[in-house]
């Protein structure tokens, strides 16, 4: 599935972009784009594809896609058909992850939004009590200049401050795009991914971190809600992802080139991972085979 670069250099003279889409269906195009985007579906229903992530959307869903994430929202076979009457209709903000200034979101009162920024790498769905987020971002595009600007802010505030979320696409998927970490694990989780194709140890990635491999495995646990194993075989699945979605190899070649030394633990792992197969999850992105 080729993935294609959106320019979106309008936004050069805005601080941020308000967009109300409506058309018979979806942009149906695997894209990314340095700016973050904040989206409200308003109408139609379909697959949603953010990284190696994949679900169902519908009306009423709310996502934060972070910058140069991968992304599509794909309607049903219904809306493709001739003659079909269906529309689908989103609200969406694009903004610059430094649209108020570099320094701006590093003030104390301004860290949690600078969080939800951060988490936004990965792509969150928002469930639960919306209402609010809803109206404000339908009234949005209705404001200008200081009005518009505050009831961004607020929107910002309000979904930095929503506990109802989840995350979407793994870290593999995105380090393989573009290697992130933790200051204080960055020598580590450069090993990682520098390694992952290989059969390293924890023992190895201990040393990178020059602690005992016990106290390195609790202390990897403590910070990243999982153990290393367990972070090694999402990034190595993250990997697989990539290069399932390229088609350029066969199952089996992508199994071994994502570092798994046999098929049956790379399906078990995928799937434990992703609950879809490596089959069934070419299938899900061949609907994009443009």
């Amino acid at each position: 599935m080729k993935l294609h670069l959106l320019d979106r250099s309008s936004l050069n003279n805005n601080s941020f972009l308000v967009t109300n889409h409506c058309d018979t269906h979806f942009l149906k195009v695997w894209h990314y784009h340095p700016e973050l985007e904040l989206v409200l579906v308003l109408k139609s229903e379909g697959t949603r594809f953010i990284g190696d992530n994949i679900e169902q959307f519908s009306k009423g869903d709310i996502v934060l896609i972070g910058k140069n994430l991968p992304h599509m929202l794909l309607n049903d076979k219904e809306y493709f058909e001739a003659g079909s009457k269906l529309e689908a209709q989103a609200l969406s903000i694009h903004f610059n992850e430094h649209f108020a200034g570099k320094e701006f979101f590093n003030m104390s009162e301004m860290l949690l939004i600078k969080n939800l920024i951060e988490k936004a790498k990965h792509g969150i769905k928002f469930s639960g009590d919306l209402k609010l987020v809803t109206k404000w971002m339908k009234n949005i595009e209705k404001l200008e200049g200081f009005d518009k600007t505050i009831k961004f802010f607020k929107i910002l505030n309000l979904l930095s401050k929503h506990k109802d979320y989840k995350l979407l696409s793994s870290s593999g998927f995105i380090n393989s795009f573009k290697m992130t970490g933790k200051k204080n694990l960055e020598n580590v989780y450069e090993y990682i991914i520098k390694n992952f194709k290989e059969n390293i140890t924890l023992t190895d990635v201990a040393n990178v971190a020059h602690m005992n491999p016990s106290a390195f495995s609790r202390f990897f646990k403590r910070v990243n809600r999982k153990t290393f194993s367990e972070y090694l075989n999402e990034v190595r699945v993250g990997y697989s992802c990539k290069l399932l979605i390229e088609n350029k190899n066969n199952i089996s070649e992508i199994c071994f080139e994502s570092g798994f030394n046999n098929i049956s633990n790379f399906n078990r792992q995928f799937k434990k991972t992703m609950q879809y197969s490596p089959t069934e999850y070419i299938k899900l992105h061949s609907k994009n085979n443009l």
